[in-house]
């Protein structure tokens, strides 16, 4: 079983999260949880010090952490982004590529299943801050910036 997943060359971030409203309150912590509901803009101005930033899902249905995670990376964050709370199997291919690069689930993941939805499509429709040109593009690749 799958307990925490990382996607990264480097190690993963052991570092203590704080909260988003004490973070940007102190110079010191390179480590900050972002909860349900709270702005990822909010740590725009402090990108270039953080190391991780976990983003809660409370429940599987709210996908208000996929915005914050494209929002960072949109902004230029390359620290490590991990998933975290109530993540299933089948979110993960599309929280990677909002940008997730590491996950730790509440509940433990099969193996199996994790590898079976990472490999299961070769290509992608949409897209995305992940870098990989969607299936269109491949045919059309004169409209990618449209």
């Amino acid at each position: 079983m799958v307990e925490f997943l990382s996607f990264r060359e480097d190690d993963a971030t052991q570092e203590p999260t704080v909260t988003v409203e004490a973070f940007t309150g102190q110079s010191n912590s390179t480590a900050v949880r972002i909860e349900a509901g709270e702005d990822a803009r909010e740590l725009l101005p402090h990108l270039d010090r953080l190391s991780l930033v976990e983003v809660n899902f409370p429940a599987f249905g709210d996908g208000r952490g996929y915005s914050a995670a494209r929002i960072l990376r949109e902004a230029g964050y390359a620290g490590e982004l991990r998933a975290v709370g109530d993540v299933l199997v089948d979110q993960i291919v599309a929280m990677r590529r909002c940008g997730f690069d590491s996950f730790h689930p509440a509940k433990a993941l099969d193996d199996a299943a994790v590898e079976r939805a990472l490999t299961r499509y070769a290509d992608v429709y949409q897209k995305s801050v992940d870098g990989r040109a969607p299936i269109w593009a491949k045919r059309h690749p004169e409209n990618l910036d449209g």
